[in-house]
């Protein structure tokens, strides 16, 4: 199993759906999967993409500077996918995110059964 390869592919498949439609990401999460969004938790598939589509912008663009993958447990059914780059929303000014998925592995794919994004402003 090439990781990098799987992360590469889940990130652009990620990001490419929050740009054309929130609602879109429903199928990557679970009942169990959590997000935690600047520091709010939110539990639930349905409940994570209710609190994306709610968030306060129309556009949002991101573009990824780097991102890192390792398997996180010893059978490889769980992978940690760790990015960073830049988000602009609405047009306005770039700004600086880290973004850490946890997928797990179902089948012959995976889902994201952990999310945390952080805007870095410091």
């Amino acid at each position: 199993m090439d990781i990098t390869a799987i992360a590469k592919q889940f990130t652009d498949f990620y990001y490419s759906q929050f740009a054309q439609g929130r609602e879109s990401l429903a199928p990557l999460y679970r009942p169990h999967s959590m997000l935690t969004w600047e520091g709010k938790p939110v539990q639930g598939g349905s409940n994570i993409v209710q609190h994306l589509t709610d968030l306060p912008f129309q556009k949002v663009a991101h573009k990824i500077s780097t991102f890192d993958a390792q398997p996180s447990s010893l059978d490889m059914s769980t992978l940690l996918i760790n990015v960073t780059g830049l988000l602009r929303v609405d047009g306005d000014q770039e700004l600086q995110f880290s973004q850490v998925f946890v997928l797990a592995k179902e089948g012959e794919s995976f889902y994201v059964l952990n999310d945390m994004f952080r805007l870095n402003l410091g």
